[in-house]
C-alpha cells in the first residue's frame, strides 16, 4: 500500500537545521573556492546495494533550500525496491548548490533508506502470518517523524508517537504503583476514552492479571515462540498481542507463526544501518 508523502512544512525544518549545521558560520569552503559560481552540472542518485528508498522528498528540499534553482527528478517513487546500480533520481542545476547539499541530502536519503529496508527485512520474513511488524520511541532525537514515515514506507506499523497518545505500564510503573492493579487503574482514572492502555508483561501470571483488568493491548516482552503461543492462547482476541525483544529477520518468523498481532523492533530506528546511495557526476 502507498504510503501519503509527508507535507513539505514537516520536513524543511529538520532538513535546514541540519544544512545550517553543516555550513557553520563561513559556508561551504571548499566548493565556493574550486567551483566557478556560473558553472552547472548534472549528477544522478544512484543505489549501491540493494534495499528499498525512503526520504526522497528529504534530499530534493535539502538542494532547493540551498538553491531554488536545482532541479530534483524522480527516477524511482518511495517504497521502491532497489537493485545495486538502479538510478533512483536526476539533480541538476548550479554546481556550487548541489555540492553543498550533497552530504545533507544523501544522510537522509541513505538513513531513512537504511530505516524503510530493515523493516522491509522483518515484513517480508514475516509474510503469510498475520503479525505486523512495527517501531518503538527509540528513536534519533529530532528524526521521531521521519523514522517512523521510512518505517510505514518500509511496510510496518507505527507504535506511539511519544508519551501523549498512548499509555504503556512497564516494569518500573508497576514497581512505583505498588502493582499491576493499581498501575492499570490509576491510568485508567486519568486518560480520556479515546487513550489505548498497554501493559508489558514477562510471565504468564501477569498476562492472567492483565486479561483480568481488561487492557487493550499486552507487551509480551522476551517471551520465546512457545511461551508466546501460549500467551496468544490465553488472550483469545481478548487485547492486541505485541511481542518485543531479540526480533531480527531470522526470528521473525518464528515469532510471528506463534500467533502474534505485532512485533516490536527497536533497532530498526535506533540502529538503523543506512543504505548505501551515491552522488555520482554525469556531465
Amino acid at each position: 500500500m502507498a504510503v501519503s508523502p509527508l507535507p513539505a512544512i514537516m520536513i524543511e525544518p529538520a532538513v535546514r537545521a541540519a544544512l545550517l549545521e553543516d555550513l557553520g558560520r563561513a559556508g561551504d569552503l571548499t566548493t565556493d573556492a574550486i567551483v566557478p559560481a556560473g558553472v552547472t552540472t548534472r549528477c544522478a542518485l544512484v543505489a549501491r546495494q540493494a534495499g528499498m528508498v525512503a526520504g526522497l522528498d528529504f534530499a530534493a528540499i535539502a538542494f532547493r533550500l540551498i538553491d531554488p534553482t536545482i532541479s530534483f527528478d524522480l527516477a524511482l517513487p518511495d517504497g521502491s525496491r532497489l537493485a545495486p546500480g538502479d538510478l533512483i533520481a536526476t539533480v541538476s542545476g548550479p554546481a556550487r548548490g548541489i555540492l553543498t547539499a550533497e552530504r545533507t541530502a544523501l544522510n537522509f536519503l541513505s538513513h531513512l533508506s537504511g530505516v524503510a529496508s530493515g523493516t522491509r527485512g522483518i515484513a517480508d520474513a514475516i509474510a503469510g502470518t498475520r503479525a505486523q511488524v512495527c517501531c518503538t520511541r527509540k528513536t534519533m532525537p529530532g528524526l521521531r517523524f521521519a523514522q517512523k514515515y521510512a518505517v510505514r514506507v518500509g511496510g510496518g506499523s507505527n507504535h506511539r508517537f511519544g508519551l501523549d497518545d498512548a499509555v504503556l505500564i512497564k516494569d518500573n510503573h508497576v514497581a512505583i504503583a505498588g502493582g499491576v492493579r493499581a498501575a492499570v487503574e490509576r491510568a485508567r482514572a486519568a486518560v480520556g476514552h479515546l487513550v489505548k492502555i498497554e501493559l508489558e508483561v514477562d510471565t504468564l501470571d501477569q498476562l492472567q492479571q492483565a486479561l483480568a483488568l481488561k487492557v487493550d493491548a499486552v507487551l509480551l516482552d522476551n517471551m520465546d515462540p512457545e511461551m508466546l503461543r501460549q500467551a496468544v492462547g490465553m488472550v483469545d482476541g481478548r487485547a492486541i498481542t505485541e511481542a518485543s525483544g531479540r526480533i531480527r529477520p531470522d526470528t521473525a518468523a518464528a515469532i510471528a507463526a506463534s500467533g502474534v498481532d505485532l512485533l516490536s523492533v527497536g533497532w530498526l530506528t535506533h540502529s538503523a544501518t543506512v543504505l548505501d546511495i551515491g552522488l555520482d557526476h554525469l556531465d
